[in-house]
């Protein structure tokens, strides 16, 4: 079963990309990128990696994806 979110609302989006447009200073990005991957993490990561492999076994399975989601990426 496929769980759709709902569509972000304007204030959400007005909200999102400030965060986004608002610079970092570089001691705060060397802290985060240095920040050890959690075991919680990895458990995370390989479940997804799991499903998606199960939910497309095949490379064209794969590909035939990456294609669709790279239209919606696009468009949007």
């Amino acid at each position: 079963m496929t769980t759709r979110l709902r569509p972000a609302t304007a204030e959400e989006r007005a909200r999102l990309k400030a965060l986004h447009e608002q610079p970092m200073d570089v001691a705060e990005f060397l802290r985060l990128a240095n920040a050890p991957v959690t075991h919680a993490e990895v458990d995370e990561v390989r479940a997804l990696s799991e499903w998606f492999l199960r939910r497309y076994p095949t490379g064209a399975e794969r590909l035939a994806y990456a294609r669709r989601a790279y239209a919606r990426w696009t468009r949007g």
